[in-house]
């Protein structure tokens, strides 16, 4: 490959994978050879792809689904199949996944989903995520002596907004009945499921720290502990609710005896929660923001996500030439994580409901403010502070993506943010209530700060990359910080770095934290640099050298799925996260 073949030249038609020789020298010319002997000792030889791939991407014409659970994968696939589109299957989805994976999602938690209608040929955002409770103040958290708001019991819960949610993209785009989609989910939590291996592990570690709160343990362990890989997992409470939520739809849940019982529990428990702000609370559809990358259009979610930050790196890192530094090199790993301090020092101090303050996004997300952001990299120095913003006018999660036949795409997120949640876990109901309001700052002057009926700042974030106004990737990358940071560089080893969509997400990661954050702490000692399994130890001490503190870390490198439509065949290839216990499946 010539090191001056631009992306667009690339693959201008679709995803067309270049013969394996020519690959290989591929692998040369992007600077790989270096890193090779690690990543190839990480699991077993392949004849086709880049050494550090785990398995193939999966193929069909008719349909995609890539999930963080197996089962949860095959339960939108039999929607397809029985004629549902990709938004039907999605909401299945979503409802199975927070029976199966009670460790990242659930109905007690927020949502978010950008759709690609093929009838419209549009592009469609939905945020649903809960506001605060109306009677709780920020003086109350000052009067109180709290400089941060708690991580876990009544004080984070924010109004669920995942179930309204549902709703409002079935609305808009669902052909199937509710009944039909939720049923999957019902008779699973009736009959039980085997628990899969990371869920449960995940699950074990939740069980010390939550059990504390009434309603957990009785409701989420198995005689007082988490359930273990394999073993059958029931949650009848769970069925209940869904079962009435089917009949009586999204009120028989903001409404009547079901809010009841979460306002009266939460407020036992010295939380703030009332039947108002869940009868009050309402979705909002919203434009996804766009950037241009090198002739490929990646599409976030505006504020109160993260996903702005996401395009801050990429704007910022199109200056650099990452073809010609190669993946994996010191060059590529500093000019990322220096972009990614620059953009998340604008997140710390801009994102946040745009009802209470307007981020200058125009201005944030222009190619002339990167290029300002950019001549602040010292290329030979990691920085331990940016302290002044460029000149302005102004826990766990689940993540999958489905495709059908007409050419629907969903790329849906839904998480109750730490884990499990809150703890906080209303009798009979079978679900745990996020804690996301943890996300808000409790300083009075920043644009973040704890206000009734606010929606807090948000790291969840589904993404969408389309090519000259046409479809062509959904995907995802769940994990906190690491959300924005992880988009980016499946965007870069896309499209920078020719990676199929497998690759792209079994690549090694990076992951810089310790960045000023939007609950009001500031970055002054420039972060540490985490790096998995698979990067050359002479990158390393090169980053060292140019300042960087270089560590490893035990899984917060987050988790991958994805589909990516042919702009020429319109055949699907699908994607999952080698990290999870994921799975991609088409027909």
């Amino acid at each position: 490959m010539d090191d001056a073949t631009t992306a667009s030249q690339l693959r201008p038609q679709g995803h067309r994978r270049k013969p394996l020789a020519t690959r290989a020298c591929a692998l040369l010319a992007l600077g790989l050879s270096t890193a090779m002997t690690s990543w190839t000792a990480l699991g077993g030889d392949r004849v086709t792809g880049l050494p550090f791939a785990t398995r193939s991407e999966v193929i069909a014409r008719h349909g995609m689904v890539a999930t963080s659970q197996p089962l949860v994968t095959q339960v939108a696939l039999d929607v397809l199949k029985a004629g549902g589109n990709a938004v039907d299957a999605a909401i299945a989805a979503n409802a199975v996944q927070g029976l199966m994976e009670p460790v990242g999602n659930g109905i007690g938690g927020d949502l978010f989903a950008i759709v690609w209608d093929a009838d419209t040929e549009a592009l469609y955002g939905l945020n649903a995520s809960g506001r605060s409770p109306r009677d709780l103040s920020l003086q109350w958290f000052l009067d109180q002596g709290y400089d941060a708001i708690p991580a876990y019991g009544p004080l984070p819960v924010s109004v669920p907004g995942c179930v309204d949610g549902w709703f409002e993209l079935h609305d808009r785009f669902g052909s199937r009945p509710m009944s039909e989609l939720l049923d999957p989910a019902i008779r699973y939590a009736r009959e039980g499921f085997p628990v899969s291996e990371l869920i449960a592990y995940y699950w074990d570690r939740s069980v010390p720290r939550l059990s504390q709160y009434p309603g957990f343990s009785e409701q989420f362990t198995i005689d007082g502990r988490a359930p273990r890989k394999g073993e059958i997992w029931r949650n009848p409470w769970l069925a209940n609710t869904l079962a009435k939520i089917a009949g009586g739809g999204r009120d028989a849940f903001y409404r009547g005896p079901m809010a009841q019982t979460m306002a009266d529990y939460v407020q036992a428990q010295g939380g703030f929660l009332s039947v108002e702000d869940l009868a009050e609370h309402r979705s909002e559809w919203v434009a996804p923001v766009s950037t241009d990358y090198r002739g490929y259009e990646v599409w976030e979610l505006p504020p109160n996500t993260q996903g702005v930050a996401a395009l801050q790196i990429l704007n910022i890192l199109e200056g650099f030439d990452l073809r010609s530094a190669g993946f994996g090199s010191a060059d590529h790993i500093h000019w990322f994580t220096e972009a990614k301090k620059l953009a998340f020092e604008d997140r710390a101090r801009y994102y946040t409901d745009p009802a209470f303050a307007q981020a200058p996004l125009d201005r944030l997300l222009s190619k002339e403010y990167a290029a300002k952001q950019r001549k602040r990299i010292d290329p030979e120095r990691a920085a331990k502070a940016y302290p002044d913003p460029a000149t302005l006018q102004q826990g766990d999660t689940i993540y999958l993506t489905v495709a059908d036949a007409a050419g629907n795409m969903v790329s849906l997120i839904q998480s109750n943010y730490r884990g499990m949640g809150s703890g906080m876990t209303p009798p009979g109901l079978g679900f745990i209530l996020q804690n996301r309001g943890e996300l808000f700052a409790l300083d009075p002057t920043h644009a973040n700060r704890f206000e009734p009926g606010k929606r807090p700042f948000h790291t969840i974030i589904p993404a969408f990359i389309t090519r000259n106004g046409e479809p062509w990737v959904s995907f995802g990358l769940m994990g906190g910080a690491m959300q924005p940071q992880g988009h980016a560089q499946i965007v870069t080893n896309l499209i920078d770095f020719d990676m199929n969509l497998q690759e792209a997400g079994d690549a090694p990661r990076i992951y810089h934290d310790g960045s000023s954050s939007p609950t009001g702490p500031t970055m002054t000692d420039g972060g540490r640099l985490y790096l998995e399994s698979g990067f050359d130890y002479a990158v390393i001490r090169e980053l060292m050298g140019r300042g960087h503190r270089v560590d490893s870390a035990r899984g917060p490198y987050g988790g991958y799925q994805a589909i990516l439509r042919d702009l020429e065949t319109g055949v699907y290839f699908g994607a999952s996260e080698s990290r999870k216990d994921g799975q991609a499946a088409g027909y």
